[in-house]
C-alpha cells in the first residue's frame, strides 16, 4: 500500500496532501528535516505549490500546530473529568506524535496567526474547563496554579513517554493505567 512519502499527487486536495506528507516526515524524522522542495517531490508537484498554501516552512508548521491544538482540544472536550483530560492528553500525543513536536516550540512557529491563537486558547479553555469542575478543597485555592500542575504533568508524562525515557519504568503497561495510577498517588498524598 502507498505511503504519503510514496505517493504522488494528482488530484484532490493539495493542502491536505502536504500537511500529510510533513506529519511523516516529522514522525521519522523531526521538524529539523522539513522541506517545502522535498515535500513538493513528494506530492509529485512544482516546487512553488506547497508556498501557494502555507508561504513558507513557517506557515507550514503553524498550520500543523493549529490543526495539532483543534484536535487536542476535541479530545479534551470529550473527558467527563480532569484526570481523563490527562488521559486524553496523553492519547493525543500517542496517536499524534508529529503535532505534539510541533506544538510546543515556539521558535518554528508564527506566534501572531489567527488560526494557531485561536486553536490554542480553545485547547487552553478546555484544559482549564477540568480544573474549573474539582473543587477547591481538591485543587486548592489559586485555580491557574492548578491548571498549571495538571498540564505540567499531563505533558511532562506524554513527553517522557514519546521520547522513550519511561521505557523502564512504564515497561509493557498501559500508559493511560500507568497515568491515572500516577494521578491517584499524587493527588492522594500518596495515601493508599
Amino acid at each position: 500500500m502507498p505511503t504519503a512519502k510514496s505517493t504522488s499527487y494528482h488530484h484532490g486536495d493539495l493542502r491536505r496532501a502536504i500537511l500529510t506528507a510533513a506529519l511523516d516526515v516529522i514522525a521519522t524524522e523531526g521538524p529539523g528535516a522539513l522541506s517545502l522542495r522535498d515535500l513538493a517531490r513528494r506530492a509529485g508537484v512544482s516546487h512553488a505549490a506547497p508556498a501557494h498554501h502555507f508561504k513558507d516552512r513557517t506557515g507550514l508548521l503553524t498550520a500543523i500546530a493549529a490543526e495539532g491544538f483543534e484536535l487536542l482540544a476535541d479530545a479534551l472536550a470529550e473527558a467527563v473529568d480532569l484526570r481523563e483530560r490527562g488521559v486524553r492528553y496523553l492519547r493525543f500525543g500517542i496517536e499524534h506524535p508529529a503535532h505534539f513536536q510541533v506544538m510546543f516550540q515556539p521558535d518554528l512557529l508564527r506566534p501572531d496567526d489567527a488560526d494557531l491563537l485561536a486553536a490554542r486558547a480553545r485547547a487552553g479553555a478546555e484544559l482549564r474547563s477540568g480544573v474549573a469542575d474539582v473543587p477547591a478543597s481538591g485543587r486548592g485555592e489559586d485555580a491557574q496554579l492548578a491548571g498549571i500542575a495538571a498540564w505540567s504533568l499531563a505533558h511532562g508524562f506524554t513527553t517522557l513517554l514519546l521520547s522513550e525515557n519511561l521505557r523502564g519504568p512504564v515497561g509493557g503497561r498501559d500508559p493511560e493505567d500507568v497515568f491515572r495510577a500516577l494521578t491517584e498517588l499524587l493527588f492522594s498524598g500518596g495515601r493508599g
